[in-house]
């Protein structure tokens, strides 16, 4: 068990034995933002993990411990309305956010969120509202991950398979409309139907979209949210705005990973030294990474200008940051999703409450979300004045989770981070010529590392296949690498190669940052293939693309073009088919890494 994993137990362990004696907290004369409104000078009295008095008077109890509150704002726990919890489970609460509602996680870890839940003590983790398991026909978006799920491919499913969910454990019913990036979509029968069958159960039903029109056709469908915008140019905003209120519905815009997919970083999380002094190397990974290449900030047109229309046409905006995917990082990324409603047009006060009262009336999440009596004791005190500087939330004084302080974990994770920085490994020193690939008939070795081997979807679930062949020498001695690829129809995200491992070990990570580009000799059949690399904490690679044509030519890729990939931290470099169904071959030689 990692150190890190070992520290944030203990710290865990502590403060569930002291829970039962734990004294009453008041927290004095502070700036209370309740869910809704903003209260000057206000004290609150919290105990047993709920909220005693909002607004207590007189002197403090004999056996409180009282936080002093002047010049700060306590606020309701913070609700990420839209994630996907699968790691780093200790990360939210240390930056406030108590409670993630998930929008597609593995229904064991579902399971074991809510037991944690049910048996009470829960204040390392934050609480988990989940779909479980999302809604998706065969090769949908969700089903590129490797792991089998259950799809549905026609209208007459809906009830069974909503039925399923539910049993399983499923809080509300997430569908997903995607047919971009290679997806096959879900028709429009099939998700009416999968609604009115989630409706008959009394459960929500929310949708994944990604283009205006489908966000049009899933409201008049009788959709209870959007748990995205679309990037883009604007539209109809205003008219899709009037569609949403008229039918009752919420939308959460998701800014933090619409702003990866264009490769546009509003502001740099890990610039707050605070915030960074919480997030090891493979946390900060994720946050580093982009869906997109190059910066176009212009696919952000369409998400501001709906979500102006969205407030003006009083539709619940709720604050989701689709934690889990790059660009983004469970907790952290919640104050970037903030700053960014605020700047599509919210008040600090309505991106708060975005972040508190809506999610938790929307989600219908019981007593949380406000700070009033008999709700949860789930509370964020900052420095300042958040309804002013929507920045503020990011000078974390302290959190509680069911009553209890964060302190102790926020401070363990601090000290265990910074052990971590003094013990990295450095720098990889290269070889003298850079190169990388030692082929011969008896092995496909290198100067470190793994070496080579073939590499397939096969773990992911697809059948694609590759023969690798060794070639005769080249007349400057170098030894090609033919590699034969059958890329295999099923898989969004097909592929077949070969693949070079830089640590002793599988997916270990490797600090390559003295090099600063990959240079390789390629020749084949005149299709297009790609170059790809995989670093620690990020799970999707940086690929960029390539032509090998019958003659050998020379492509130099620079790491920098790799986007999302830390070459402090690789753990895989690939040259592969796909993800186009069929025959491909190519070749390759005298593979090196060029120093910066």
């Amino acid at each position: 068990m990692k150190p890190t994993v070992l520290k944030v137990l203990s710290a865990a362990a502590l403060m569930l034995a002291a829970s039962a004696t734990a004294a009453p907290i008041l927290v004095q004369d502070v700036r209370v933002f309740d869910g809704e409104r903003v209260h000057e000078h206000r004290s609150v009295l919290f105990d047993k993990g709920v909220i005693v008095d909002a607004d207590f008077r007189g002197p403090a109890p004999l056996d409180a411990r009282v936080v002093q509150g002047a010049g700060r704002t306590l606020l309701p726990g913070l609700i990420d309305a839209h994630t996907h919890a699968f790691r780093f489970f200790e990360l939210p609460v240390l930056f406030g956010v108590t409670t993630q509602v998930d929008m597609f996680t593995e229904v064991g870890m579902m399971n074991k969120a809510k037991g944690e839940m049910a048996q009470g003590g829960n204040h390392a983790h934050a609480d988990l509202f989940s779909a479980g398991t999302l809604v998706t026909a065969p090769g949908g978006h969700g089903t590129q991950f490797g792991v089998p799920i259950p799809t549905i491919t026609g209208p007459e499913q809906a009830q069974a398979f909503v039925d399923a969910r539910i049993a399983e454990g499923s809080d509300f019913i997430k569908i997903v409309m995607e047919g971009g990036y290679g997806f096959k979509p879900l028709d429009l029968a099939t998700a009416k139907a999968v609604i009115a069958a989630a409706h008959k159960r009394g459960k929500l039903a929310v949708v994944h979209i990604s283009n205006e029109r489908d966000a049009r056709a899933v409201l008049e469908a009788g959709a209870d949210g959007l748990v995205h915008l679309f990037p883009g140019a604007s539209g109809d905003a205003e008219g899709l705005a009037r569609l949403a209120a008229a039918k009752g519905a919420f939308v959460i815009p998701t800014f933090a990973v619409l702003e990866s997919m264009a490769a546009w970083r509003g502001d740099d999380l890990l610039a707050e030294p605070a915030f960074a002094a919480m997030l090891d190397k493979d946390a900060q990974a994720p946050l580093k990474a982009r869906y997109g290449n190059a910066a176009k900030p212009a696919l952000l047109a369409a998400p501001k200008a709906v979500t102006a229309a969205m407030v003006k046409a009083g539709v619940p905006v709720l604050a989701g940051t689709d934690a889990g995917n790059p660009g983004t990082q469970y907790g952290i990324s919640m104050h970037r999703e903030l700053a960014a409603l605020v700047e599509a047009g919210l008040t600090p006060a309505q991106a708060l409450a975005a972040a508190t009262s809506a999610p938790a009336k929307a989600f219908k999440l019981g007593q949380r979300g406000r700070i009033a009596k008999g709700y949860k004791a789930d509370l964020l005190l900052v420095e300042g004045n958040p309804t002013s500087d929507i920045k503020a939330t990011r000078r974390i004084v302290e959190v509680w989770k069911d009553g209890e302080s964060a302190n102790a974990l926020r401070e363990g994770q601090r000290t265990q981070v910074a052990k971590a920085a003094q013990g990295a490994a450095k720098a990889l020193a290269l070889p003298p010529d850079g190169r990388i690939s030692q082929f011969s008939e008896a092995r496909l070795a290198s100067p470190f590392g793994m070496g080579w081997a073939a590499s397939t979807d096969s773990f992911a679930g697809g059948k694609s296949t590759v023969k690798l062949a060794v070639q005769p020498a080249l007349p400057d001695g170098q030894v090609p690498l033919a590699i034969a690829a059958s890329v295999a129809p099923g898989l969004p995200f097909a592929w077949a190669g070969v693949a070079f491992m830089p640590g002793s070990q599988p997916m270990q990570s490797v600090d390559l940052s003295a090099a600063g580009a990959v240079r390789f000799k390629t020749r084949g059949d005149g299709k297009t293939y790609q170059m790809m690399a995989m670093s620690q904490g990020v799970q999707i690679p940086g690929a960029k693309s390539f032509t090998a044509g019958p003659e050998w030519i020379e492509v130099t890729i620079p790491f920098s073009e790799l986007k999302g990939i830390d070459p402090a931290a690789v753990t895989m470099l690939g040259f592969n088919a796909g993800p186009q169904p069929g025959d491909y071959r190519f070749e390759i030689a005298d593979v090196r890494l060029l120093p910066r």
